[in-house]
């Protein structure tokens, strides 16, 4: 089992930024994809950005390419979402998930994630 909590959602305006934080805890933290997504009310959940279990590799949403990076400390047991130029469309719950051997385009697969936290709001107002 990996247990995920994720913090540093808040209230910003349009044109800030936030760092979202997710702390693993349980097995080992090191073997797994990470990735983050993000639910909007009247919306499907959409994969936002992974990142592999070395940081090696980060993948992204068309979306947020160039706006959010993706960042993990495996010493620390944390992955981070760091956001930048928030829109008031970023406005969702975000969740960091957990996926042991995902690949390809199962990175971008919230069905291929075995783990998920609890979520952090974000609310960008304009």
């Amino acid at each position: 089992q990996v247990q995920l909590v994720e913090s540093g959602g808040g209230l910003v305006q349009a044109g800030g930024s936030l760092r979202l934080s997710c702390t693993a805890s349980g097995r080992t933290f090191g073997g797994y994809t990470m990735g983050w997504f993000r639910h909007a009310p009247g919306k499907e959940r959409e994969f936002v950005a992974a990142i592999s279990w070395s940081g090696g590799s980060r993948y992204y949403a068309d979306s947020v390419k160039g706006r959010f990076t993706i960042s993990r400390d495996n010493a620390k047991n944390t992955v981070y979402l760091q956001i930048n130029s928030l829109r008031p469309e970023d406005t969702a719950v975000y969740y960091c998930a957990a996926c042991n051997g995902c690949s390809g385009s199962g990175r971008y697969d919230g069905t291929r994630y075995g783990y998920w936290g609890q979520g952090t709001q974000v609310t960008v107002s304009s």
